[in-house]
């Protein structure tokens, strides 16, 4: 996790994101975010490679924008 200027830009460089983590990885980023109360835009990049599939990868990006965190990247 990296602060740039007035917001964050998280990165997971995590090599294996299964449909069953998807979930609780969401959960947990939603949680450190409202916790740390840091105004600012948040930027959340993942490998694209390390999800199981697309419908990992969609429900995740969709967890996160429902709870107001919509600039999610894959890279």
């Amino acid at each position: 996790m990296y602060s740039i200027g007035g917001g964050v830009l998280m990165v997971c460089p995590a090599e294996s994101v299964s449909a069953e983590e998807v979930e609780g990885l969401a959960n947990g980023i939603v949680a450190w975010q409202r916790s740390w109360r840091r105004r600012g835009a948040v930027n959340l990049v993942f490998r694209d490679s390390a999800f199981a599939d697309d419908v990992a990868k969609t429900n995740l990006t969709a967890i996160l924008q429902q709870q107001g965190l919509g600039n999610v990247k894959s890279v």
